[in-house]
């Protein structure tokens, strides 16, 4: 079966990508705290971000298996359902991250903003996609599947976390000192028309 860790860990473009703008990092897979399932299957740490962040493998199986990503702060969600769902999230719209606490004007906003930086980002995408075999949804989509994994498939009690907020994501307009409020991710599914980098569907 073709493993996409060992397809990004052997190509150096497609891990670079992940690294930046993507925010994944391979070799950090420990968490600052535990993270636990209310159903008690087992978490397995393989990723990481550069805030703290920590992606995990929730249960048994392989990469196919759905992906919860534990903030630094003590919040959790699912994102995604499998490897090849996270890795087109994250070439599509690796600032998905802001999406879940901006408008969906905010969200073409962060699009334009990381063009602005890296004006051959979709050059570097296309190809990180292309030698991981993976591909590439518009961005709409890949966050639309996002919302519905982490609002949706994430009310499931099987996959909620025992963090300190669970298992959905923490309001950014929260009072200091108030307790986190468990709301649903605010991501604007609609494609960005100016500046965009959507990829487009392949087969």
């Amino acid at each position: 079966m073709h493993s996409l860790i060992t397809a990004v860990a052997a190509h150096d473009e497609a891990a670079r990508f992940l690294a930046w703008p993507g925010d994944f990092d391979l070799g950090q897979g420990d968490h600052v705290e535990n993270v636990h399932l209310m159903s008690g299957a087992a978490l397995e740490g393989f990723a990481g971000a550069g805030a703290g962040g920590t992606y995990f493998f929730c249960g048994d199986g392989g990469e196919e298996r759905p992906v919860l990503y534990a903030d630094s702060e003590g919040s959790a969600a699912l994102v995604a359902i499998g490897l090849p769902e996270l890795l087109q999230l994250l070439l599509v719209a690796p600032w998905w991250r802001g999406c879940r606490a901006f408008t969906e004007e905010e969200s073409c906003t962060l699009a334009a903003e990381y063009l602005e930086d890296m004006p051959d980002l979709t050059v570097r995408r296309d190809r990180a996609a292309e030698v991981l075999g993976l591909g590439l949804p518009t961005e709409a989509e890949a966050l639309s599947r996002l919302h519905r994994v982490a609002t949706e498939t994430g009310k499931d009690s099987s996959w909620s976390s025992r963090t300190r907020t669970i298992p959905t994501i923490r309001s950014s307009r929260a009072e200091p000192g108030s307790p986190p409020r468990q709301v649903p991710p605010r991501i604007g599914p609609a494609p960005c028309q100016r500046g965009s980098v959507s990829g487009q569907p392949r087969g």
